[in-house]
């Protein structure tokens, strides 16, 4: 296992679930003594990329800001399927080039599954493609049960599937200091909702935003992160009317503190393979409401709170139920907090590193 060496493989480090998992993951790796680097098919820098950079890991890049399904990439990819004794792979052009890449050149190949649906999927065509892809592949990890359950749905994997929940450093999120709320661009006394999230189709930010019109005044709502989708949600929080109590903040790379400083954690989507924001949520000991989705709701229902997807009156009353039943809130907040200890990403990392070995082990 000492000189075993490791190639992550994943379109960008962009802001999401799979990136945040590298992120987190890929520094521990060192504890048990394995060579870990990691490849991008667009190298843009980001905040991610930067703290993996100083944290003293290699990231390479194929291209930056191309197209990451560019077929130019795939002999650029040999010579570092040649490099390394397993292979790991994030996300779909990482996931189908490297299983090309695997008829050209002899490479263990794993990747992880990590969501519930994708776009391909609804793409009859593709699922030859997606069967022969996945034939290539000597181990596939899924995120949740869930996932595990949706993949195997959709087409027959023959290689084991190994379900390890994703994870977080639990420590980082319950030790935060919370950042001053003005320091957001809201008021002090404001009850602050709080939703970290790219802004893409598979986030409902919308719903929050439209919950915010049966708030009272006092309630702030504070959306992190960045997408294409961004623009639209400003648009409708001025539709709304309440565009003076949502906050934009852009991407932060001081989540955890800022975590901290809200009163609710929010996380709304149409589908999620685990619902890593909601985990680091309960971590930072807020009560966390979620959208009653496959994947999100199985890692916060009997814990935090479920409301039915879309609708923006049953989360208004969540919302209202919190803010004035104080024993019922810390009730929620404490079940939370303890639900989190059971994502702690030490378990994560055992689990994949037991995966690398049983593939050393059968190569």
């Amino acid at each position: 296992m000492s000189d075993m060496k490791i190639l992550q493989m994943i379109a960008s480090l962009r802001t999401g679930g799979a990136e945040k998992l590298i992120v987190d993951m890929v520094p521990k790796y060192r504890e048990y003594g394995l060579d870990v680097d990691v490849l991008l098919f667009d190298g843009t820098e980001t905040p991610f990329k930067r703290q993996l950079e100083n944290a003293g890991v290699k990231v390479y890049s194929l291209g930056c800001g191309e197209s990451v399904y560019n077929p130019l990439y795939i002999p650029r990819l040999l010579s570092y399927l040649r490099r390394y004794d397993i292979v790991h792979t994030h996300t779909t052009a990482p996931q189908l080039f490297a299983a090309v890449g695997s008829v050209l050149c002899s490479v263990v190949l794993c990747t992880t599954e990590h969501n519930t649906s994708n776009r391909r999927r609804r793409l009859t065509y593709y699922r030859p493609i997606d069967k022969w892809m996945y034939s290539r592949y000597k181990e596939v990890i899924s995120i949740s049960k869930a996932a595990t359950e949706e993949l195997a749905r959709h087409v027959e994997i023959k290689c084991p599937i190994t379900t390890i929940p994703n994870g977080i450093d639990v420590n980082k999120y319950t030790e935060a200091c919370a950042v001053d709320k003005r320091d957001l661009g809201c008021r002090e006394d404001s009850f602050l909702l709080m939703m970290v999230a790219g802004f893409r189709n598979q986030k409902d930010q919308d719903t929050i935003i439209r919950t915010m019109q049966l708030l009272p005044e006092t309630v702030q709502l504070c959306l992190v992160g960045d997408g294409e989708r961004k623009k639209e949600c400003e648009e409708l929080a001025v539709k709304c009317g309440v565009a003076d109590r949502v906050i934009f903040t852009g991407i932060r790379t001081d989540v955890p503190n800022v975590l901290k400083a809200a009163d609710v954690v929010v996380m709304s989507s149409h589908y999620e393979g685990f619902g890593l924001a909601a985990v680091e949520g309960m971590a930072a000991g807020k009560p966390v409401v979620v959208s009653d989705v496959v994947g999100l709701g199985d890692i916060v229902r009997e814990h935090g709170i479920l409301f039915p997807n879309q609708d923006a009156k049953a989360l208004a009353n969540s919302i209202n139920h919190l803010m004035t039943d104080r024993s019922f809130y810390s009730q929620i907040a404490s079940r939370c907090r303890a639900r989190a200890n059971d994502f702690d990403i030490s378990k994560t990392v055992d689990g994949y590193v037991g995966v690398y070995r049983r593939l050393m082990m059968a190569d």
